[in-house]
């Protein structure tokens, strides 16, 4: 066993036990003195308050300081335990430069709980920034980065949801009106309206269209093409930007089938349906990114005892050099942490990320900058290890004496690791490899 493998082996086994309190870890050391207005507003207002406010997704909100000092205790909690903000990657291991870091600073995160050790005071109200303004949620959030309005909006079928009902999943097909060839910079799905969003669990969007599997590909590279995963809307995740120089393809005649879950609330809901907005690159790009599960796991490789945590692992090798633009971690419920390493050809092995506190709620995919995105050779093998949690001290486990299997209800489980893949020509990769080593 690699000393990495190690590492994360013993940071899953530290999932179980309390992590001590700053007061604990540095008793005898006199307290900073943080106030809201001071320090911790500013901080609510960059990695909180999209969420906690108004109409979002966040159980409540926490815009004044009023708010946020009630919810003290359980804000100390769960920013001591990497449950909020929700970044749960390991900032230990693996590649650490990402697009979208939502996570908190050690700083931010020991600023917060400090505060909250010392009575979660306000300080000088006039010292705190001005409260932001935010757009409304159903918005689509990518307008304002892209600069326009969507150039494609694709509506899923309305789904007549009752009041009461065991979950269901509707999977009906759209087409996208596309009359010719267009390559795609960005997409966002969501649900249509807010009835929509209270009982849609995740949606998925597969893209279906008739190609050769060639275009925007290096020549030595072949890829069987059917349906394939588009984008996802789950709490966490709900679009991707992609880099100027990939995008996905659409053709004409494309369609896409959707694969919505949706929970029922209480109340009828006759029009549950979600909407997918596309924009498009200019001119094509020079690589088209492919989303791929690299784990090559399936229904038969989960088969997990009651009060027990079960580790299995997954593998993928790439048919040609690339760039791992990517790592999204799926599980549900008794998902505990996954990791995604590299096996090189030429035997040398190194872990890429690592989440060790996943929180089955949060869809999140972490986005590596450019110039850190894994560069792999042909041949690599891409292991996904997933370690699941079915003992009664997961809080979140419904019923620690049953076996689990796979499955789509969130009862029971899967391991899914979902990666865009850039393939590159090698002369490609050599040259990105010589570039990246020169900075």
């Amino acid at each position: 066993m690699n000393a990495r493998m190690l590492r994360m082996l013993m940071a899953v086994a530290m999932l179980a036990i309390p992590l001590l309190s700053s007061a604990q870890q540095d008793s005898g050391q006199e307290q900073r003195a943080v106030s809201w207005a001071g320090e911790v507003a500013s901080i609510f207002q960059d990695k909180c308050q999209d969420c906690h406010r108004p109409n979002s997704i966040a159980p409540m909100s926490l815009l004044t300081y009023d708010q946020a000092k009630t919810f003290a205790p359980i804000i100390k909690y769960r920013v001591e335990n990497r449950v909020m903000p929700p970044w749960h990657i390991n900032p230990d291991v693996g590649v650490q430069e990402f697009t979208n870091d939502r996570g908190l600073t050690e700083e931010e995160r020991q600023t917060i709980i400090a505060w909250v050790d010392g009575g979660a005071p306000e300080g000088d109200a006039s010292q705190a920034p001005a409260a932001r303004e935010f757009d409304d949620a159903l918005v689509w959030r990518l307008e304002k980065e892209m600069g326009s309005a969507p150039d494609l909006v694709v509506e899923s079928e309305p789904y007549d949801l009752a009041a009461v009902t065991q979950d269901k999943w509707f999977r009906p097909t759209t087409a996208t009106g596309l009359t010719e060839e267009k390559w795609v910079k960005a997409i966002e799905i969501r649900p249509k309206n807010a009835e929509s969003r209270s009982v849609v669990h995740h949606s998925l969007a597969f893209l279906v269209q008739q190609e050769d599997g060639k275009a925007g590909l290096p020549d030595d590279v072949d890829i069987p093409f059917g349906p394939s995963l588009f984008m996802e809307w789950a709490v966490g995740k709900a679009g991707q930007i992609f880099r100027p120089d990939t995008g996905k393809l659409m053709m004409p005649g494309s369609q896409i089938t959707w694969e919505m879950h949706l929970h029922a609330s209480g109340v009828r809901v006759p029009n549950a349906q979600v909407e997918l907005a596309v924009w498009f690159h200019d001119e094509p790009p020079e690589h088209r990114t492919i989303l791929s599960m690299l784990d090559a796991q399936g229904p038969s490789s989960l088969d997990i005892p009651p009060g027990e945590i079960a580790v299995t692992q997954g593998n993928f090798v790439l048919s040609a050099p690339a760039r791992l633009e990517n790592f999204q971690p799926h599980m549900h419920m008794r998902g505990k942490a996954m990791s995604m390493e590299a096996i090189y050809p030429n035997g040398n092995r190194e872990v890429l990320a690592f989440v060790d506190n996943f929180q089955w709620n949060w869809q999140i995919n972490y986005v590596f900058d450019q110039d850190a995105a894994p560069l792999v050779p042909k041949g690599t093998m891409i292991v996904t290890t997933a370690w699941h949690d079915n003992t009664e001290n997961n809080p979140s486990n419904p019923d620690p004496n049953q076996w689990v299997g796979w499955g789509d209800r969130t009862v029971d489980e899967m391991a899914h690791n979902w990666v865009d893949v850039t393939y590159l020509g090698q002369e490609e990769y050599e040259r990105m490899v010589a570039e990246r080593s020169a900075r």
